[in-house]
């Protein structure tokens, strides 16, 4: 049975290409092969995984840094087959908010939650995170969407949060340092209004602190501006996915909206760099646009070349539950963590006992660390599975 309190709308989707009640399973897949990749990117087996496996220390893109905002880009798609399936049930627009509201804010509570567990120490526990992001987002666009489903004003809000946010980065003085790129170097990785809010709003509560100093914290306040831009393009795709026009023609537009998406955001990257950890206006353009362009071949294969069975199985999987697997796969390595003992004389926890016995063995650190988090992933399956067959899920 489901858990009303915890129904969510980025699990699998009652929705149709145009109406409600028919399953879009190629989102479903999207879905779950993001938390797939999510889980063993965050996973990856240390210092010698391969460069892809690893996020972009600062300015630049990886293929890990892609993950985080595919799936914000999933709940802005899933926002409007949720919403419409709901209210073409009866349900009441005021019921509906609510319900949005207390969903972000249980997001909330289980993003800090994964930050803090298990010693759960206040004086440095995180408050921004990952989860708490998409709860952001999700509220934002979810009750935008809902009382206003008119495509020109999410149009609007868009340019309007990616323009606004490069203005406040590239041109608003920060306090006690100056102008950027005129008394700072633009996008220097400290000095930056993005980080000096955090610093303030919650000082040594970030993602990257130090005793003496905090530092920054990749989902910080500021930055959810462009962040919810990620999941307005989802609303947009997940309009022109509702409306009235062949599977044909919605697949080739998905590629369209792709390929001018990359463009203008490569090409404002010459300006405005590519950058996660500030969540950027250009890399909101270019994340957008590789994530058009998976969801474009999954609804290709699946939605118009029939292509339902077989390796669809463990992306759906995975999709049905994608916070629970997400919340066990960041809870178990902190759990493991926390296991501390002496072994051969020297001090040791549980994930480097176990990658030293058995991972270590394969010559090349690459392999062994990819071993390491295919594996791991693989575990973080069994609980999900489980919960898959019992027909639980937890949607967030």
């Amino acid at each position: 049975m489901t858990n009303p309190s915890l129904e969510f709308s980025t699990a699998p989707v009652n929705a149709s290409v145009a109406t409600p009640g028919k399953r879009l399973l190629s989102l479903d897949v999207l879905r779950g092969i993001t938390i797939a990749f999510m889980i063993m990117v965050n996973n990856n087996g240390g210092p010698g995984s391969w460069h892809f496996m690893n996020h972009a220390q600062w300015n630049g893109l990886t293929p890990t840094d892609l993950v985080f905002p595919t799936f914000v880009f999933v709940v802005g798609v899933s926002v409007v087959f949720a919403f419409d399936a709901r209210l073409a049930r009866g349900a009441d627009r005021g019921q509906l908010a609510r319900h949005t509201l207390s969903r972000a804010f249980i997001l909330i509570v289980f993003g800090i939650i994964v930050n803090s567990f298990p010693f759960f120490a206040l004086a440095h526990m995180r408050f921004y995170g990952v989860l708490q992001r998409i709860a952001i987002c999700y509220l934002v666009v979810g009750l935008f969407y809902l009382y206003d489903q008119r495509i020109w004003t999410k149009v609007a809000a868009l340019v309007a949060t990616l323009v606004g946010y490069w203005i406040l980065v590239r041109w608003v003085p920060i306090p006690g340092v100056g102008v950027p790129g005129r008394d700072v170097p633009f996008m220097d990785m400290t000095q930056n209004l993005v980080s000096w809010i955090d610093r303030h709003l919650f000082p040594h509560h970030l993602y990257l602190y130090a005793p003496d100093h905090n530092v920054r914290d990749p989902e910080g306040l500021l930055s959810d501006l462009p962040a919810i831009g990620t999941a307005l393009i989802g609303i947009l795709t997940g309009l022109w996915l509702r409306g009235q026009r062949s599977a044909a023609k919605k697949a080739a537009g998905m590629v369209g909206a792709s390929a001018v998406s990359l463009a203008l955001g490569y090409l404002w990257a010459l300006e405005f760099p590519l950058n996660k950890n500030m969540w950027t206006s250009s890399f909101v353009l270019v994340a957008a646009g590789y994530s058009l362009a998976l969801f474009a071949f999954t609804y290709w294969a699946i939605e118009l070349r029939g292509w339902r069975t077989g390796w669809t199985w463990p992306w759906i999987v995975f999709g049905s539950n994608a916070i629970a697997a997400y919340m066990f796969s960041e809870l178990l390595p902190s759990g493991l963590d926390a296991i501390r003992f002496n072994a051969a004389g020297h001090p040791t926890n549980a994930i480097a006992w176990v990658f030293q016995h058995c991972f270590e063995h394969i010559s090349n650190p690459g392999w062994a660390a990819f071993a390491y988090s295919v594996t791991f992933t693989a575990i973080c399956f069994i609980p999900v599975w489980i919960l898959y067959r019992k027909k639980i899920f937890l949607k967030v």
